[in-house]
C-alpha cells in the first residue's frame, strides 16, 4: 500500500517562509512526476509546482520566483520551499505523485492528506 505523508504546514506572517515535505512510502517500483497542488476555500484545486523524475520543473505563474520545488529520489521525497509568502497563498496544500507499484503495472496518481498553510499577520 502506497502512502504520501506531508509535513511542514502552519501559520506564518506575510513575507515569511515555510518548507513542505512529502514522503512516499510502501511498495513502490518507480515514481514519475511529483507535484504540489493547493485548494483555497471556495476555489478549485490548482497546480502549484511539479517536478519530473529527471528534475525538470514547472510552476504556476503566481508562485514563480518565490517557490522552489525539489526532490530526493533516494528518499522518495518531494519538497516545496515557499518564500515571500502572501495571504493569497493560504490554502490546503496537497502532494501528488505518479507511482508504479510493480514494473508490469500502470502508473497511478496518489495524493497526500493535505497540510494547511495560513499566511496572516
Amino acid at each position: 500500500q502506497v502512502q504520501l505523508v506531508e509535513s511542514g504546514g502552519g501559520l506564518v506572517q506575510p513575507g515569511g517562509s515555510l518548507r513542505l515535505s512529502c514522503a512516499a512510502s510502501g511498495s513502490i517500483f518507480s515514481i514519475n512526476a511529483m507535484g504540489w497542488y493547493r485548494q483555497a476555500p471556495g476555489k478549485q484545486r490548482e497546480l502549484v509546482a511539479a517536478i519530473t523524475s529527471s528534475g525538470s520543473t514547472n510552476y504556476a505563474d503566481s508562485v514563480k520566483g518565490r517557490f522552489t520545488i525539489s526532490r530526493d529520489n533516494a528518499k522518495n521525497t518531494v519538497y516545496l520551499q515557499m518564500n515571500s509568502l502572501k495571504p493569497e497563498d493560504t490554502a490546503v496544500y496537497y502532494c501528488n505523485a505518479g507511482i508504479r507499484v510493480r514494473f508490469w503495472e500502470s502508473e497511478y496518481d496518489y495524493w497526500g492528506q493535505g497540510t494547511q498553510v495560513t499566511v496572516s499577520a
